[in-house]
């Protein structure tokens, strides 16, 4: 069975050592993605604008190897406050509302201030 390991062009893959998807078999496996603008890098202030943006960038590694959304079966979502709650659901919703994938939400820290949302998904193609 193959490996595929793809790449935004994120200077952070090569200088942490990570994939921003792995795909192996029938399944693809999406790193925890932010919210930078994906063509200008730039953080936006919106919590919902971090997730329409992570979303973005997940949508092209899922293309990337040959997924979509519709393939995805499991999506992570950490948010930095427990008030975003309301603000990520109809940019999730818009992608997720109809593929209700299996989901988690964890308020947690990350890596950056201005970082509110990095989701992961996990899809399979079966």
């Amino acid at each position: 069975m193959s490996r595929q390991l793809l790449s935004s062009g994120s200077p952070f893959e090569a200088q942490v050592g990570y994939s921003r998807a792995v795909v192996q078999g029938d399944w693809c496996f999406v790193a925890g993605t932010t919210g930078s603008d994906p063509e200008t890098k730039v953080m936006p202030e919106s919590v919902a604008d971090q997730a329409a943006n992570a979303l973005t960038t997940i949508g092209r590694a899922l293309e990337q190897g040959g997924f979509s959304f519709a393939d995805v079966v499991r999506a992570t979502y950490y948010i930095t406050d427990a008030a975003y709650w309301d603000e990520i659901g109809p940019p999730l919703g818009a992608v997720f509302g109809d593929i209700r994938p299996a989901a988690t939400c964890i308020v947690a820290g990350l890596i950056k201030p201005d970082m509110k949302i990095e989701i992961e998904v996990t899809a399979f193609r079966g």
